[in-house]
């Protein structure tokens, strides 16, 4: 009877670490980058790739919708060059194949974005980031 009983509290303890192990692994998946599609145009000519210098609008929140930038308050579009760190890893990733005119609300986990460290006083460190972004313009440099 005691070994039938350490059986079954054996395969209890099995089913719980498989619990505890499923649950890490769906939560851990449940916080990469998200990209929506907002708006995509009728003709697509160019999408954007590493290396491509990207002229761009974009709103910046918190999660909870507290705003931290936006180029639209400055009237000025944002410009970089796509894949080469000039911006968080989200945007590296997130901004890869758009079209120009394109809009997409991209959802940035911190490991993506400013990380443990954050951006005081704005973005507090563990920071998930939503932008929604329009591609406004690709300037490639033409390739030998």
């Amino acid at each position: 009877c005691r070994v039938t009983f350490e059986l079954e509290n054996m395969r209890v303890a099995g089913f719980l670490l498989l619990v505890v192990v499923s649950t890490v692994v769906v939560s851990a998946a449940g916080k990469g980058l998200q990209i929506g599609v907002k708006k995509r145009p009728e003709k697509c000519e160019i999408r954007s790739k590493k290396g491509d210098r990207l002229s761009m609008h974009y709103n910046g929140t918190l999660l909870d919708e507290t705003p931290f930038d936006s180029s639209h308050s400055r009237n000025q579009p944002f410009v970089f060059t796509l894949g080469t760190g000039q911006v968080i890893k989200g945007w590296d990733q997130g901004l890869l194949n758009m079209c120009i005119g394109e809009r997409r609300k991209l959802v940035i986990p911190s490991e993506l974005g400013y990380g443990d460290r954050g951006a005081p006083p704005k973005i507090p460190g563990g920071a998930t980031l939503v932008f929604e972004v329009e591609l406004l313009d690709i300037e490639r440099k033409e390739e030998l």
